[in-house]
């Protein structure tokens, strides 16, 4: 199967969802089973994941059973008062054995799947009440949004190819990998393509006659971008270099390890990081941040929000908005220069 890393991935979700149930209430098998309809592999995995940390906590402080005992009449007796006490215990709490904890934007990921659940519990009649709903999600406080300024995308760029300021290990791993990682910083960079889209590239997705290429969205919804000369150049470069290597004929993949394997998501940030740490050290640059980085400056260019949710593949422009919101920065600096105090 040419383009396999959709299938594995979905499969391996799937297949956590699945161990992840055994773990929860009986009648979360039937509400699983229908999430499938219009929910993916993933969305479904975080659910899961979710209620298992929340059945476990309704166990240990409120009915003293397992969450495989959990029934109906128990779910009547969970009170918004319990849900809320839920979520102030996730700011520091422990899972079999593991201590986490979580931030504003967390809870209300806990909270949407606990009010998932309630609400087709409700709607199946399964309960009276959907207390589920009266819980109000936790404020979330407006991060600084972090991205490079145009300066240091030049400067990553040309640190990827000399590899200055590197140790000796590093310039020598840089040897075997600077076509393959100068390519795709340039693709982040130019298109804002997010990590999992581009690990999932294959070379049949690149039309090099019209500069575009094909990638599959969050969801499963494909769409063709396009790349600027520049990156053409880095991705040809890539290609040259990747025909030289001893591939097998099924791995159809874009992006390579050094054991001539699909490059992982937890790779691609790691060299991201890499590079990124020495161009601006202040900076936790990542994949995220260059997709970022893609959209601050693609509205400086454009001043058209619904393009960059466009390119973006945001389906809602207000999510868009919300990321992009430091380019408001720009504007109040422009005020400076319009105020006269002296004429």
């Amino acid at each position: 199967m040419k383009n396999n890393y959709y299938y594995e991935r979905d499969l391996n979700n799937t297949q956590k969802t699945a161990n992840f149930i055994q773990d929860l209430p009986d009648f979360c098998f039937e509400y699983f089973l229908e999430l499938e309809n219009y929910t993916s592999s993933l969305t479904r995995m975080n659910y899961a994941v979710d209620l298992r940390i929340f059945f476990d906590f309704i166990c240990r402080f409120k009915f003293g059973n397992k969450p495989n005992d959990i029934t109906f009449d128990h779910m009547e007796k969970i009170t918004s008062t319990d849900i809320t006490s839920f979520l102030s215990y996730l700011s520091y709490y422990t899972f079999r054995g593991k201590n986490y904890k979580n931030n504003e934007l967390g809870k209300a990921r806990k909270l949407a799947s606990i009010r998932k659940l309630f609400k087709w519990l409700f709607n199946k009649d399964k309960i009276k009440f959907d207390v589920a709903s009266k819980v109000e999600t936790p404020k979330r406080h407006n991060k600084p949004i972090i991205r490079l300024e145009v300066d240091e995308v030049a400067k990553l760029l040309d640190q990827v190819e000399s590899a200055e300021g590197m140790t000796k290990s590093q310039q020598k791993f840089n040897q075997h990998t600077q076509k393959r990682d100068l390519a795709m910083i340039s693709l982040f960079l130019s298109t804002g393509i997010r990590v999992s889209e581009c690990v999932g590239l294959n070379v049949e997705d690149f039309d090099f006659e019209y500069n575009a290429f094909k990638i599959t969205r969050k969801g499963g919804n494909q769409a063709i971008l396009y790349f600027p000369e520049e990156t053409r150049n880095a991705l040809l470069d890539w290609l040259d270099e990747r025909e030289t290597k001893p591939i097998p004929e099924d791995n159809h993949a874009m992006f390579l390890s050094l054991q001539n394997r699909r490059i992982s998501v937890r790779a691609v940030e790691n060299l991201v990081k890499k590079y990124a740490k020495i161009v601006s050290p202040l900076k936790n640059i990542s994949p995220h941040k260059l997709r970022s980085t893609f959209g601050t400056n693609l509205y400086r260019e454009t001043s058209d929000i619904y393009i960059v949710a466009d390119v973006l593949g945001h389906t809602d422009v207000n999510i868009t908005k919300r990321h992009y919101a430091a380019i408001s920065e720009d504007r109040r600096k422009n005020v400076a220069n319009i105020i006269k105090l002296r004429k």
